[in-house]
């Protein structure tokens, strides 16, 4: 892992273009640390009347992170990736103009859940409520799914496989799995990997408010609406946002001198095959299982997992079961945080967001916490949850980020420190 980039609610580094090394990522990571929550009330602009905690990345500057050229033909899930990926590509020291030669050795790998939904709500609302009959001819090219990892791809002159997975709340996990398999197969030297997702349209909120899952709170308490793990916890909340990472090849990257935060050293996917919206603990098990076991890890040897930990009152209770049946006598200290917490539900970008997350925990030492979490359910107890603020210098060798999702697509990720 060589690159991270972030579009997050706290702030980016859309006006930094002269090619240094971004700080994004760096201030983000602190205020995780630190327990610091982007969650407000949100006031959809089409229904001021709905306001629901949501994450919003309201400093997002489109035409400094990636040009008025693009924010023209680009719905915003597009414009986060892009800006995500651009960001990474930078962290990582690659060539500033894109690859110049063996295209065909790097390439894309993509998540969202939604896609270019934001345009599809706004063809709609001009021909149902304003009463315009002509419908943009970008409507297509901006909403489809794999329009960011199409955009990404031409920016970055990456003639590889350039590939956009849509599987619910593990779609970026997935992604950045599926890269690493390309790279272990000898197809690419170098994957773009990661997700976004721009998920705050009208229909989209009421949808997930009439399932009955989001959190409640006010202009007061919003802050703290989301509250894995914690007693009395009411939801998630919907959060907007990318993260990117570069995969390269370790000979690849050492050669070309390369930082190098961490390896992704085994990914584990699985299916509950049991229901559709109901997590199933066997199926969580085995994905976790089979990352742990290809990085060539013991249980014991885990020491932080980055939790999918949503909040919900089902869904908290079983992924910390599994973990405390998975991992035995060690669960007792195995440091777990849900980071969604403070930056939200990112859908189909949650995976990626937590995935670099876990990236930089790992390269700097550190445990980011689960926020607003004071005290445990007795159903989710038995694992070191890291409440507060963050845990520093702890010396730890591998970690892991779960992802599960609606469908019952389970995709672990295991890191492993170099």
């Amino acid at each position: 892992m060589t690159g991270v980039g972030l579009v997050n609610p706290f702030g980016d580094d859309s006006g930094d273009s002269d090619g240094k090394r971004d700080s994004a990522a760096d201030d983000f990571f602190r205020r995780i640390m630190q327990g610091e929550s982007a969650v407000r009330l949100y006031r959809h602009p089409l229904a001021n009347e709905l306001a629901q905690p949501a994450v919003y990345c309201a400093a997002f500057d489109g035409d400094a992170a990636i040009g008025r050229v693009l924010v023209n033909v680009t719905d915003r899930y597009s414009q986060l990736g892009l800006a995500a990926a651009f960001s990474a590509w930078r962290d990582a020291a690659l060539p500033p103009d894109g690859m110049t030669q063996n295209h065909g050795r790097y390439g894309v790998s993509w998540g969202t859940g939604t896609g270019g939904v934001l345009t599809y709500e706004k063809g709609y609302n001009n021909f149902y409520i304003n009463h315009k009959r002509l419908v943009s001819p970008l409507t297509v090219a901006l909403a489809m799914h794999n329009a960011a990892a199409s955009h990404i791809a031409i920016s970055l002159k990456l003639g590889g496989p350039c590939l956009t997975y849509s599987v619910a709340c593990a779609s970026s996990s997935v992604a950045i799995g599926e890269a690493f398999r390309r790279i272990q197969t000898g197809e690419a030297d170098l994957v773009v990997a990661g997700g976004s997702e721009a998920p705050l349209a009208l229909s989209v909120m009421l949808a997930w408010e009439a399932m009955r899952v989001i959190a409640t709170g006010d202009e007061e308490t919003a802050y703290r609406a989301c509250r894995p793990f914690q007693e009395g916890r009411s939801g998630l909340v919907l959060g907007e946002g990318a993260a990117a990472l570069i995969l390269e090849d370790w000979d690849s990257a050492v050669a070309r001198g390369a930082r190098i935060y961490c390896e992704l050293a085994g990914y584990g996917q699985s299916c509950d095959h049991t229901h559709l919206v109901r997590p199933d603990p066997d199926g969580q098990r085995r994905a976790i299982a089979a990352a742990i076991d290809e990085a060539g890890l013991q249980p014991a040897d885990i020491g932080y997992v980055n939790a999918h930990g949503t909040a919900t009152r089902e869904g908290d209770p079983i992924e910390i079961g599994v973990l405390r049946a998975l991992f035995g006598d060690h669960a007792k200290t195995l440091a777990v945080s849900s980071t969604k917490s403070m930056h939200g539900h990112l859908l189909g970008a949650a995976g990626a967001m937590e995935a670099a997350i876990t990236v930089l925990a790992l390269a700097r030492q550190e445990i980011p916490p689960t926020a607003n979490l004071e005290q445990v359910a007795a159903d989710c107890a038995g694992v070191r949850h890291v409440l507060g603020v963050g845990l520093r210098d702890v010396p730890f060798q591998a970690a892991l980020s779960n992802s599960f999702a609606f469908g019952g697509s389970n995709a672990v990720l295991a890191f492993r420190r170099t």
